[in-house]
């Protein structure tokens, strides 16, 4: 379970960047020199996500779960948005409170909130959730050659 552990941490922090990187460049204009979202943090949140999720899917599947079946791959791809999308609610309420409770919008405060808390939060939630639910047959038992 460790090995699966670091990879799943590993591609995470990949799909980790691409939201980072698209969020902060969505809202704060990071790279950009403007920001076309800047007054709709969720709806960025959320779109910028939606493209970790089909890298962090694609990571997934390839290496950091290749040790375990999907009973049906269609099934398991349905499986994985869908429960990527309910354990997101996490980062997003973080933000959202933030954002319209505590009436923080800086860039430290929405990163703070959403990348920071709500991505830790979420990821534990995550890990646990596709283990169980998406990935969720172990693959063959390897062949020993004990004499």
């Amino acid at each position: 379970m460790l090995g699966e552990v670091v990879r799943f941490l590993l591609v995470g922090g990949l799909a980790t960047v691409v939201s980072f990187v698209g969020f902060n460049a969505l809202v704060h204009g990071l790279a950009l020199g403007s920001a076309p979202l800047h007054d709709q943090p969720l709806t960025a949140f959320v779109l910028v996500n939606v493209l970790a999720g089909c890298v962090a899917y694609a990571g997934m599947r390839a290496w950091a779960f290749r040790d375990r079946e999907i009973g049906d791959a269609s099934t398991g791809l349905v499986r994985f948005f869908g429960l990527g999308a309910l354990t997101m609610a996490i980062p997003v309420v973080c933000l959202w409170v933030s954002r319209h409770v505590l009436g923080q919008a800086g860039p430290i405060a929405d990163n703070l909130a959403a990348n920071v808390i709500g991505l830790g939060l979420g990821t534990a939630t995550r890990f646990w959730v596709f283990r169980r639910f998406v990935f969720d047959q172990p693959g063959p038992e390897p062949c020993s050659n004990a004499a």
